[in-house]
This record gives C-alpha cells, sequence and structure tokens, in this order.
C-alpha cells in the first residue's frame, strides 16, 4: 500500500487495509465512544471487524478502570468485547511490576482502586490510597513515618493528590533502589464543550520534579503498552493498525511500534494539527502523522457491510 502519510481512507483503500492487517488497537474515549456514549457507529464496527475475522483489542492510557469494568461498559454500549482484550494502564502497570521488574514487596500508591484492584489482583500490596492531607509543618513532612516494605512508587490518576503525597513519594524515591512507575504522561483530560481538567501526567511529572528522578512510564506512546499486547497473543505489528483521537500518545504509538496508524476526528486532535506535523519536516514530529484518518470510524461501515 504505497500511499502518502496523512491520507483520508475513503473508497477502495479502506478495503486495501482492511486486506493488509488482522489486528485493530482501538483507543476508547473519543474513539469508541465519548463519555458515556458510543460513537454512531462504533459499536458496529468492532464487531464486524470481529465477525470478518479480524482481531480487536482496546488499549487506554486511562487508569481509572480495571478490565472488567471496562469489558461491563463496552457491553453497555453494545461492543462484544471481552475483559482480556482491554488493556488499560492499571492493568498494564501490574504486569510490568509483577513480570518485567519482578517486585518484591509493597507499592506505594498515587492512584485509585482499580490501580489496587489490579496490582493485588497479581499479588500485589498497596499502601497510601484515599486522602492524605497535610499536617505540622515542614519538619514533620521531611520526617513522615515511610513502610518498609514499600519497593515502588506508582503514580495514576488520583482526585486526592496531595503535598503530603508528594512529600511521601519523595522519601521513597530518595532510595535508589524504590522502584518508580507512573501510568502515563497525559497532561489534559479533555471534556465536552472544549472543558478540560488536569491528567495524571500533571501528578507524575509533580513527582519526578520532587524526586528529581524520571518515572517508568506505562501507557500510549511507550512501546509496553504494545509489548503487553504481544506477550499475550503473539500479534504481528507489520499487521496490525493502531487507531486513536490523539497524536502525540495514540498515533506516536503506533509509528513507535511500526504499527499502521488511522486518526479519528472525533476526539481530541485536528486534521490541521496533523498536517502541521508532516509538514513541519522535524524528526521529533513526523511521528506522530497518520498514516490514515477518517473523520469518525464509522467510515469503515460500507466496506464491513459489503
Amino acid at each position: 500500500m504505497a500511499v502518502s502519510k496523512c491520507t483520508r481512507l475513503s473508497g477502495p483503500l479502506i478495503q486495501e487495509l482492511l486486506d493488509s492487517v488482522d489486528n485493530f488497537l482501538f483507543d476508547c474515549d473519543g474513539v469508541i465512544w465519548r463519555g458515556e456514549q458510543a460513537i454512531p457507529g462504533a459499536p458496529e464496527v468492532t464487531n464486524l471487524l470481529k465477525k470478518n475475522g479480524k482481531r480487536v483489542f482496546f488499549v487506554t492510557n486511562n487508569s481509572t478502570k480495571t478490565r472488567e469494568m471496562y469489558a461491563e461498559k463496552m457491553a453497555k454500549l453494545g461492543f462484544l468485547a471481552k475483559t482480556e482484550e482491554v488493556f488499560g494502564t492499571a492493568y498494564c502497570s501490574a504486569v510490568y511490576l509483577k513480570h518485567i521488574a519482578k517486585l518484591d514487596g509493597k507499592v506505594y500508591l498515587i492512584g485509585g482502586n482499580a490501580l489496587i484492584k489490579e496490582l493485588q489482583k497479581l499479588g500485589i500490596q498497596t499502601v497510601g490510597s484515599g486522602p492524605d492531607p497535610v499536617f505540622g509543618g515542614q519538619s514533620d513532612w521531611a520526617n513522615v513515618p515511610l513502610d518498609p516494605e514499600v519497593k515502588a512508587v506508582v503514580v495514576g490518576f488520583d482526585e486526592h493528590f496531595s503535598y503530603m503525597k508528594l512529600s511521601k513519594a519523595l522519601k521513597y524515591l530518595d532510595n535508589p533502589d524504590c522502584l518508580f512507575v507512573g501510568t502515563n504522561t497525559d497532561s489534559r483530560l479533555p471534556l465536552e464543550g472544549g472543558r478540560a481538567v488536569p491528567g495524571t501526567g500533571c501528578l507524575v511529572r509533580a513527582v519526578e520534579t520532587a524526586a528529581q528522578r524520571k518515572a517508568q512510564i506505562i501507557g500510549k506512546p511507550s512501546h509496553f503498552m504494545f509489548d503487553c499486547v504481544v506477550s499475550e497473543y503473539g500479534i504481528d505489528p507489520a499487521r496490525t493498525v493502531m487507531v486513536g483521537d490523539r497524536l502525540d500518545t495514540d498515533i506516536l504509538l503506533g509509528s513507535n511500534c511500526g504499527l499502521k496508524t488511522l486518526l479519528t476526528l472525533t476526539g481530541v486532535c485536528h486534521l490541521d494539527e496533523a498536517i502541521a506535523h508532516q509538514e513541519s519536516h522535524c524528526a521529533e514530529r513526523t511521528g506522530m502523522v497518520p498514516d490514515y484518518y477518517v473523520e469518525t470510524i464509522a467510515d469503515l461501515l460500507p466496506a464491513l457491510q459489503g
């Protein structure tokens, strides 16, 4: 398929792409749903892909849901998805700590219940979740008691993030043998109407700054997110397409891992951003240029129904 980058996927080109791949990786929010509503046609697309013999996986940087929670949401919205087809950063962080880092100890967790559950499933205990308000003064903050069994600090989305949690993370990470993991670096979580709230990346960067250390990032565009899928399903990168709405996470992941990439314009990024990256001729930006784009993944329906 010798086509230029950032090509509109339409007509016969859709069938060419379908014939060239066996596996589809879909981001979730902004791609197959917005909030609690499925994007029109999205369930039909993913379900028909499966019916036509394609393998479909869902990869998301959101650490606030377990695999089971995602599968339940998908079922309610009409997607035929199995729990084991979902790869979120809560699950992948647990896999990294258990099977790659071989963690032997507890996790000091800046994160929520989904991370606790995914870590517990793999036998990893956590401390630190929930509200942790500031008390005392600087001397108290610098001498907070630590759990000697903690061997890793994990930072995910945490609405209870506080100065006290930041102080404790710094203390644990003063030990160079303490692992430091961040679920993802998304700086903003977009909402309807152009609004946004701070994302997990803000919390990860705060801890990195305080600890003067860099976290091992699990989520997109980190290669590890794709490695998780490969380790369980043995998929061929050359026969895989990443479908997403964010250039700096979804599309860059695909570029980093040698996948075909498809940008859908139902989410965060706009076509002019992709074109600007393409026209910059900057090596650091070319990885954020998709191979193809569609207005919505429902554009694939005619080829799948034909």
